[in-house]
């Protein structure tokens, strides 16, 4: 882990904390939520080792990255550009692509805008969603799900960074990077994170050094930055807000992409226990 370097690219109007390591053939990683760059150590210190330069910034809201305070500076056309600033504040022409989680529906949009930066992407749990004019996906989980699918309850300001406040955060942490259901994820308003199991033991893949890493991350940081990502999914007015302050969200944005396909190589994985495998 000391081989890893760590520095900070100013990019697209922010700073972004930067973990590297290697040279030759750049693979750029993006993390998922509640994630950081350190969801890819392992990946930073193996890829290197074989001829591989592997990068993985904390994304804008998280970790050591500046989180800005406006909702509505979290849109895909906010996240995908930190990511080509990035690239051309190093240099870097083109890269070999891994996401997950929303890292990996960030590099869904990133092929879509961008493909000729692109020569390959690997992608995990969560796959390429065409955009449907006639639906705002905030809509269609409302539903399906009802109001309580943990999207729906991440769209009021604060509100859920609230409930978030109320237990120890290494806990949280464990229960977000251990969960496995096979079913939708709901957060009733009654009962809260109660809902989302304990992990009865650690997965091999995770120790408590690893969990105290991402709680002092996102004591230091808070979880607003990482909820803005939800609440520009879709068109959505905070009680809060007046009316004439309305998000502008990747649905609306997206509109000139209609019917565009993914046209880089592409494989996608997916665990059948996912919880987006797990949204049927």
């Amino acid at each position: 882990m000391e081989k890893i370097e760590h520095t900070t690219v100013g990019t697209n109007g922010i700073n972004m904390h930067v973990a590297s390591i290697g040279t030759g053939p750049v693979v750029l990683f993006i993390h998922g939520f509640p994630e950081l760059w350190y969801s890819w150590r392992n990946q930073l210190l193996y890829l290197s080792s074989r001829g591989y330069r592997a990068i993985a910034p904390d994304l804008r809201g998280y970790g050591d990255t500046d989180a800005p305070p406006s909702v509505t500076s979290y849109t895909a056309l906010h996240l995908v550009g930190d990511l080509i600033g990035l690239l051309d504040k190093l240099g870097i022409h083109q890269v070999f692509l891994v996401g997950h989680d929303w890292g990996a529906l960030i590099a869904w949009y990133f092929c879509l805008f961008r493909p000729d930066r692109v020569k390959a992407l690997v992608n995990m749990s969560v796959p390429f969603p065409p955009r449907n004019p006639a639906v705002r996906p905030l809509n269609n989980f409302r539903a399906v799900y009802g109001d309580d699918y943990y999207i729906c309850r991440f769209q009021e300001p604060g509100e859920i960074e609230e409930e978030f406040a109320q237990i120890d955060t290494a806990r949280l942490m464990k229960k977000f990077l251990c969960l496995r259901i096979a079913k939708p994820l709901c957060i009733p308003k009654d009962t809260g994170l109660s809902t989302v199991p304990d992990p009865s033991a650690l997965p091999s893949w995770l120790s408590e050094e690893d969990v105290n890493y991402y709680a002092s991350k996102f004591n230091q940081k808070g979880f607003t930055g990482p909820v803005n990502y939800y609440r520009c999914s879709d068109l959505y007015v905070p009680k809060t807000y007046t009316m004439a302050i309305i998000i502008k969200e990747n649905w609306e944005l997206m509109a000139p992409w209609t019917g565009v396909q993914i046209e880089v190589p592409v494989k996608f994985i997916v665990g059948d226990q996912d919880l987006v495998y797990n949204n049927k």
